[in-house]
């Protein structure tokens, strides 16, 4: 008796009890899944689908066509993304499996936008109905989601009339910038263009001053920015690069007193938003 309660209050001789484990394949599902809705917003599989959407002008981000000589309506597709100036990426067949969810993508596969993008002329024709000043953010090289997300935010409570951001090299309104948003993707516009310098040279026409976040600017509390006003925001590692800090009327700096060298990108557009508010409404 003694030894069997010795065995029961000292059970390491039992094997132990089987742990349930998911099977590989919905694990990888699962994860593709997790990838085509967060990552990519909408996703269009197959020739049909992709040709229909280009007809109709639907908005695309991304058109991905399998590696190899192009025959058929794929070489149509490829035609007509290039001329509407779609990005058009060559990738291997295992990599379109991957994305695919329906498993018939028939070599491309065409990734849209959480949320429609607008023109620049629409950011500016929301500040005249207003009766304020131009208010807008640019978006250099910024291809961290969670950092477009968090921008938005803060350029809707901040009361920005619009985010410009550019076609390549850098993140599209994606379903993770939605959700990082908070629902401001619904709110705030985002223009996307293929050159960012064009982009300035119209908000030079259209009466904007433009300002650069720069290391070497003048502190942003003491520059004067609270008329019409684009402010250029770049990315942590390459910040604005030197053609639009050369095309940008004057820089500005956020002092930095520690060890690390630059803020996140989310949090100096975030300062910058604000330094505006303060000398619009407060001083």
């Amino acid at each position: 008796m003694k030894n069997k309660r010795l065995l029961k209050n000292n059970d390491r001789t039992r094997p132990p009890r089987p742990e349930r484990f998911e099977r590989p394949e919905r694990e990888e599902r699962r994860e593709r899944k997790h990838l085509i809705d967060y990552n990519d917003g909408l996703i269009l599989e197959g020739r049909n689908a992709v040709l229909e959407a280009l007809n109709h002008n639907k908005p695309i981000d991304k058109i991905y066509v399998k590696k190899g000589p192009s025959e058929g309506s794929i070489t149509v597709i490829i035609a007509k993304a290039r001329e509407k100036g779609i990005v058009i990426s060559e990738v291997a067949r295992e990599k379109l499996d991957y994305m695919s969810q329906t498993g018939s993508h028939q070599g491309v596969i065409a990734s849209c936008p959480a949320h429609e993008y607008v023109e620049i002329s629409d950011m500016l024709e929301i500040a005249k109905r207003k009766g304020e000043d131009p208010f807008i953010i640019m978006l250099d090289s910024i291809t961290d989601p969670h950092n477009l997300g968090a921008i938005m935010r803060s350029a809707d409570c901040s009361g920005v009339h619009g985010i410009i951001i550019p076609k390549r090299r850098a993140v599209s309104l994606t379903g993770i910038v939605s959700k990082t948003s908070a629902g401001a993707i619904e709110h705030v516009p985002v223009a996307r263009v293929t050159n960012l310098n064009n982009a300035v040279d119209e908000l030079k026409e259209a009466g904007l001053w433009i300002c650069c976040a720069k290391t070497h600017g003048r502190p942003y509390f003491k520059a004067d920015i609270k008329g019409p006003i684009a402010i250029i925001i770049g990315s942590e590692g390459e910040g604005v690069s030197k053609l639009l800090e050369k095309k940008s009327d004057f820089a500005v700096s956020i002092p930095m007193y520690g060890e690390i060298s630059a803020l996140n990108a989310s949090v100096a557009a975030g300062l910058l938003m604000y330094e505006v508010v303060r000398q619009r409404k407060f001083i």
